[in-house]
C-alpha cells in the first residue's frame, strides 16, 4: 500500500526511528481502525519486493516496520531473506490471524476479537498489544495475556478515538495488574506522520 520514514509511534520500540512498509489487504476490519484505505488489496496495485527492499536500503535506520492491513495475508519468507541479507532488522506488526511466515526480529501481535490469533503465531509474540476500546477488552486482554510466552511484554493502549474516557481506565487497571504497560501513540500526540 505504502511506504514510508518516520517514529515509531507505539509499543516497545517507540521512538526508534523505521522504515514502514503498510501491506494493503485485512481479514479483520476493526471500526476504529486508523487506516481503513489499507484493507481492500485490490486498491493497490502489487510492487515487486526486490524494489521494496530497494527503496528501503535509501533509508539510514536500519530497522524495518512491516505493518497492515494485515501482512500475514502474503507469504513474508522473500522480503524477510532480503532484508535480513542487507542487515536491516525487521518488526512485524499482526493481528496473528493468519499463518506465521517470514523470519522477524520482533513480533508484536495487536490481537482482535472478531479473528483472535493462531496459538501458533501468538505463542511467538514478543509483544502483546491489546487495544482498549470499552471495559469489556480488559477481560480479552487477560485471556490473550494466557496464550503469550513468559518473556512477551503485555501492553494495553486505547484506543485514539476513545482515549480521554479509557486513559484513567487503563491506568487504574495497570496500577492494580502490573504486568502490563501502557502504550500509546505518540505519534499522533507529537503529530509525526
Amino acid at each position: 500500500m505504502e511506504e514510508f520514514y518516520t517514529l515509531q509511534g507505539e509499543g516497545f520500540n517507540t521512538g526508534q526511528a523505521a522504515y514502514f512498509i503498510r501491506v494493503g489487504g485485512c481479514d479483520v476490519g476493526c471500526k476504529w481502525c486508523d487506516v481503513k484505505e489499507s484493507w481492500n488489496a485490490v486498491d493497490f496495485p502489487p510492487v515487486s519486493t526486490d524494489l521494496i527492499v530497494k527503496n528501503a536500503l535509501v533509508c539510514p535506520a536500519k530497522s524495518i516496520v512491516v505493518t497492515g492491513g494485515e501482512p500475514l495475508l502474503y507469504n513474508m519468507d522473500y522480503l524477510c531473506t532480503e532484508l535480513h541479507a542487507q542487515g536491516i532488522m525487521i518488526f512485524l506488526e499482526t493481528s496473528g490471524s493468519q499463518p506465521l511466515s517470514g523470519k522477524w526480529d520482533w513480533i508484536c501481535i495487536s490481537p482482535k476479537k472478531d479473528a483472535p490469533p493462531l496459538k501458533d503465531v501468538i505463542s511467538r509474540a514478543d509483544e502483546l498489544k491489546v487495544i482498549i476500546h470499552d471495559d469489556t477488552d480488559f477481560q480479552w486482554g487477560e485471556e490473550t495475556s494466557l496464550q503469550v510466552s513468559s518473556s512477551c511484554i503485555l501492553y494495553l493502549q486505547p484506543e485514539w478515538s476513545r482515549s480521554e474516557t479509557m486513559m484513567p481506565e487503563i491506568i487504574r487497571y495497570i496500577k492494580e495488574n502490573p504486568k502490563w504497560r501502557i502504550s500509546l501513540q505518540s505519534h499522533k500526540y507529537m503529530h509525526i506522520p
